[in-house]
């Protein structure tokens, strides 16, 4: 997980990763395929139909009715929403939408997923269902996540940690040992 204050480079470095933004130094150079998941869903989802939108993340590619078929469903079931394909979108929850734009990035088979405060906009009880499901995805399909949050208790879901000030990386490692290091701090 990325941790820092507002304004500290979080979502800049993740949009760098994501080659959303270009560097005006340096390199960086990543080793898989990745998607990224904005903040707000409703920046990402264009289709009226949680089906529609997951299929249409997969226009570039030349697969059969079928195949797209069965490439929506998996992931569907995946991010814990089967049988919402033909549900519109207006009528998602934030947390429903948070899942749909997961989904149509592992329907990509992206192997790296950069997530933007994707629990921001959500209320507070669904905000750690929103950070267990992609814990699960990352144990069970073997994608990587790095995660932007602000939330402290989001890095018990976590491997590792950095924490950023005005764009440096000031703090790094185990996500408890920072968690109790900023709890301590703000307390």
């Amino acid at each position: 997980m990325l941790l820092g204050a507002n304004g500290s480079g979080k979502s800049t470095l993740l949009k760098l990763i994501a080659n959303l933004l270009q560097p005006t130094s340096g390199s960086i150079v990543i080793n898989g395929s990745v998607g990224f998941v904005f903040q707000n869903p409703d920046h990402q989802l264009v289709m009226p139909t949680v089906g529609a939108d997951i299929a249409f993340s997969l226009g570039h590619r030349p697969l059969s009715h079928a195949l797209l078929q069965e490439r929506v469903q998996a992931v569907l079931q995946a991010v814990d929403l089967d049988g919402f394909q033909r549900r519109p979108i207006y009528a998602l929850s934030g947390g429903q939408k948070q899942r749909v734009a997961i989904a149509g990035e592992l329907a990509r088979e992206r192997e790296i997923l950069l997530l933007d405060e994707p629990t921001a906009l959500l209320d507070r009880e669904y905000q750690l269902d929103l950070v267990s499901l992609v814990r699960r995805l990352v144990d069970e399909q073997g994608i990587t996540a790095l995660w932007v949050t602000h939330r402290l208790q989001e890095l018990d879901y976590a491997d590792g940690a950095l924490l950023l000030d005005r764009g440096k990386i000031i703090d790094q490692g185990n996500p408890r040992r920072l968690r109790q290091q900023l709890e301590a701090t703000y307390a």
